[in-house]
């Protein structure tokens, strides 16, 4: 025999006189509103719903359940069967668990025992109100997904170095870039999976990587250190998304030649020693090709010599190539030249070390 202490009626927020289909669409609803999926918080109460649907949807169950707790069906005065079930939705929504104290009643089973209506007798399966429920709500879950799934997602920019030479960073350059590009899978078009298998062409990432080779524009006159932005060659957006941006960092080689100060190049030049006695006029490499510099007589090793205006060009503002020069004697000599500085060697007058000491 079936008992309970608990007032499925009151749980349920309907009364006793409930019909089968009344009731099976107050319990709808109520699932719907406190479904563990749903509600985290009404666990308890799913249950408590669950277990009196149970027993009242069940013909027999209900009989005994009536018989033992005293009740019975009434029939509410002046209120016809849509105020009552009006009446039966807007308790749905408060369900009450307040014990109710058990009512004595003689009457017998014959006397609570419900009619089934033709309603009744085509009513599915409790199992079946459930999983009814529950497929409502993974419908509901993968329409929500598939919103998801189809909004459109923006690129991600990449970042890549480039190096330059000096000559390059001043009159500017042309480079190949090297970059490595994802876009979404085009095979399963990011779903990982085909027909529960993962995908063949990207072998289950959504993703296919590719190395892409991007004709870039340095500009003249760019510092060591400057970034320069392409727009649109970052990875591809999803869904109609913009693409990213390709970022890339200059890096200016050191020269061997040239140093750079400021707007100024500084270079160290050797020079024989004919040339330091007799001067005359030597060239000077420059970025844009060779310069003349004016050697005067008797020049000194170290010695320094600015040509101006042949520097670098930046915000308006002209460097200088400055340039320091060393007598550097050459690692061979033919005979004749030898002989000569023998012969310079007897003629010279007078030494470098007089003054030493």
């Amino acid at each position: 025999m079936l008992k309970s202490g608990k007032n499925y009626y009151e749980i349920l927020g309907v009364t006793p006189d409930v019909e089968n289909i009344q009731l099976k669409a107050v319990y709808r609803k109520l699932v719907r509103k406190y479904h563990p999926d749903v509600n985290p918080d009404g666990e308890i109460i799913f249950k408590d719903i669950t277990e009196a649907y149970e027993v009242l949807s069940d013909e027999k169950l209900r009989r005994q359940y009536d018989t033992i707790n005293g009740f019975f069906k009434t029939s509410p005065k002046n209120e016809n069967s849509e105020d009552v079930y009006r009446k039966t939705f807007r308790k749905a929504t408060e369900p009450s668990f307040k014990k109710e104290t058990k009512r004595q009643s003689t009457l017998n089973e014959k006397d609570v025992a419900p009619k089934k209506s033709n309603e009744e007798k085509c009513e599915k399966p409790f199992t079946d109100v459930i999983n009814d429920i529950i497929d409502g709500f993974s419908k509901k879950n993968s329409k929500k997904k598939s919103k998801q799934e189809i909004k459109a997602q923006n690129g991600k920019d990449i970042y890549a170095d480039v190096t330059i030479s000096l000559k390059e960073s001043i009159c500017g350059t042309h480079k190949i870039v090297n970059i490595v590009q994802t876009k979404v899978c085009s095979n399963c078009g990011g779903r990982k999976f085909i027909n529960g298998s993962k995908c063949t062409e990207c072998q289950g990432k959504g993703e296919v990587t590719t190395h892409q080779k991007i004709n870039v524009t340095i500009p003249a006159q760019v510092k060591n250190g400057s970034k320069l932005r392409l727009s649109g060659e970052g990875k591809k957006g999803i869904n109609g998304g913009k693409n990213g941006d390709l970022y890339l960092k200059i890096t200016v080689a050191p020269d061997s030649f040239f140093k750079i100060d400021g707007n100024n190049l500084i270079c160290e030049v050797p020079i024989s020693p004919f040339e330091a006695v007799l001067g005359g006029d030597i060239k000077i490499p420059s970025i844009d090709g060779n310069i003349i510099l004016n050697l005067p007589e008797y020049t000194k090793s170290g010695q320094v010599f600015r040509l101006s205006g042949e520097g670098l060009k930046k915000n308006n503002l002209v460097g200088d190539i400055i340039v320091t020069v060393r007598i550097q004697i050459p690692d061979k000599m033919n005979e004749d030249e030898i002989a000569l500085y023998k012969k310079l060697k007897s003629l010279s007058g007078s030494s470098l070390r007089e003054n030493l000491i």
